[in-house]
């Protein structure tokens, strides 16, 4: 039976990186009579007094270009591994964290959901309280509609657990941890979204998240991604990293980042309109040289997330400057909302 061709160019590129890469199994899911894993690569010191950053795609199997740009990062380390000094150096004050086929069997059936036909990003357990849109905030009527958050009181799917488990081990256990989930979807701009998808009110650590959008801003000033709160497009139930932020915020003395690299899918249709009647063509490059074009776009997006990762000491505000970082946050992304006594 056919494999999988994401499994085996991961399997590819983890070779390439030989024992640089620890690679391990966290789980299998089951799918057209193939049992697929679901793997976790790490590299970089795993001493949890340095930070770490983890990059996650796949998430949603329709989404492929998600998992590619992961997988474009990998090997760009690992051919590095053999020449670069200085990306050495740097493995030293870093963990890296890689799952990019979160959803195996989602790549393998071409769907958004996975094998169970449970959206993942809508499976974790958080409730909105605030007024969603109807189905794309997440239903319990069937598996069989877009964006199904699977049955009321039942664990999350296997594939979310595994991404809770290697976030808890590799990122919530230091002092300042980031992670970055790859999707694509409608809409011509490439957005970098942070939580919360839940509600529209501010995460607590609002200050920091500005001080990396400056940072952001200052650094790649020439790539053009609008930095947001995703509550600005939309809210959602059971959103991933709203759960797992909210776990992070339990150790008050710990900073974690989360943010989802949002490809403007719609780039690629307006350039070759016939995708627009192929599924996987609306959320994915279908002509070979976009698709590489894309990979490499977003290369230095990733690779200036490890930087800012190893260097946080250097651009988190202090205590003295967390207030007026607020303010400009609050000014920047929150006007249109009633916010007393949240300043």
């Amino acid at each position: 039976m056919q494999r999988l061709p994401h499994l085996d160019e991961l399997a590819r590129i983890i070779d390439i990186g030989g024992s640089h890469f620890e690679t391990r199994t966290l789980c299998e899911v089951t799918c057209a009579g193939q049992r697929m894993p679901v793997h976790v690569v790490t590299m970089g010191n795993p001493d949890l007094k340095v930070p770490a950053v983890g990059f996650f795609g796949g998430v949603h199997g329709l989404e492929r270009i998600g998992a590619e740009v992961v997988m474009a990062y990998m090997q760009n380390l690992a051919t590095r591994l053999r020449w670069d000094d200085t990306l050495h150096r740097q493995l030293e004050s870093v963990r890296l964290v890689f799952m990019p086929l979160v959803n195996p069997g989602g790549i393998w059936r071409g769907t958004r959901a996975n094998p169970n036909g449970v959206d993942l990003m809508r499976n974790a357990p958080v409730e909105s309280k605030e007024h969603v849109p109807w189905l794309i905030g997440g239903q319990r009527i069937s598996p069989q509609l877009p964006w199904f958050r699977g049955e009321q009181d039942q664990p999350m799917e296997v594939e979310n657990q595994a991404v809770c488990e290697v976030v808890t081990r590799e990122l919530l256990t230091r002092k300042f941890s980031l992670s970055v989930d790859c999707h694509s979807g409608f809409g011509v701009n490439d957005r970098i979204w942070f939580p919360y998808a839940h509600t529209r009110v501010p995460i607590g650590h609002i200050a920091e998240m500005h001080a990396l959008k400056d940072l952001f801003q200052e650094t790649l000033c020439n790539y053009r991604y609008i930095f947001e709160p995703q509550s600005r497009q939309y809210l959602a139930h059971g959103d991933l990293w709203d759960h797992l932020y909210m776990r992070a915020e339990e150790e008050p003395d710990r900073i974690f980042l989360p943010v989802t690299l949002e490809m403007g899918s719609w780039t690629w249709v307006k350039k070759n309109p016939r995708q627009f009647f192929s599924l996987l063509g609306i959320f994915n490059p279908l002509i070979e040289h976009r698709q590489q074009r894309v990979l490499r776009r977003h290369l230095p997006l990733l690779e200036f997330f490890v930087r800012a990762t190893c260097s946080n000491a250097r651009w988190l505000p202090t205590v003295a400057e967390r207030g007026q970082h607020r303010l400009r946050a609050l000014d920047h992304w929150y006007t249109e909302l009633n916010l007393d006594g949240l300043t």
